[in-house]
């Protein structure tokens, strides 16, 4: 886990009628694109998130490759991860997965990079690290305080009819999932599971997998890694 910045992203109440901002374009799935519509009252403003995002990627960049190498090694234009950098435009779930990879960091990199100091690892609602990218992107809540202990746990919303089929999660660790609200198709390396709320399965997270859901409204999954890897 690099230590670069102190950007573990601060909460604090976030309005649904707040404006969402252009999305730059770029080559990325349609299931991936967009501004994530919170559907929490308690979230890190956008822009935050966004700023704090595109100075994580510098820093780690900085003094590893050019721009234009981060380019050719994640597939992302140089003109986008420019604007990322700035904390300009809104990045897809896609474009950031790809950025993180070329980086050798894990996504949940580039939203927590401190480690709460705490007894006992207590996550109030409200103060939950929180990553939310596209209209049809999942939105992540961090439960667990910090990716540096032995457990990781995540609360995922998935939007209706979000698919990550063509960009499959693949990391380290072994994970439990279980469905907290809807219907969520899970396929584990080619092999597809229909799980409705209550189900849960259990599966390597080295081998390729991907959610979609099936149930025509917002899912909610509940899913715990070990050892952290998002």
């Amino acid at each position: 886990m690099f230590d670069l910045l102190n950007l573990a992203i601060q909460h604090h109440q976030y309005e649904r009628t707040h404006p969402t901002m252009d999305t730059p374009t770029d080559s990325q799935s349609p299931n991936c694109e967009g501004t994530a519509q919170p559907d929490a009252t308690h979230a890190a403003p956008p822009e935050q998130m966004i700023t704090a995002i595109g100075l994580r990627i510098k820093a780690v960049r900085a003094g590893r490759m050019s721009v234009k190498q981060l380019s050719g090694a994640s597939g992302v234009s140089v003109g986008l991860i420019s604007e990322i950098e700035r904390g300009k435009g809104n990045p897809s779930f896609k474009t950031l997965h790809s950025l993180a990879r070329a980086l050798d960091l894990q996504l949940g990199d580039l939203i927590d990079s401190r480690p709460d100091v705490a007894v006992a690892g207590l996550v109030r609602r409200d103060a939950r690290k929180r990553l939310g990218v596209g209209p049809h992107g999942p939105i992540w809540e961090l439960l667990s305080p910090n990716l540096q202990g032995k457990l990781e746990v995540l609360e995922t919303t998935l939007p209706d009819g979000f698919s990550n089929e063509n960009s499959p999660f693949q990391h380290v660790g072994e994970e439990c999932v279980v469905i907290q609200h809807g219907a969520v198709e899970i396929n584990v390396g080619g092999v597809s599971h229909v799980l409705d709320a209550g189900d849960a399965i259990t599966y390597d997270a080295n081998i390729p997998h991907w959610y979609r859901n099936t149930s025509g409204e917002d899912a909610v999954v509940l899913g715990a890694v070990t050892p952290p890897s998002f």
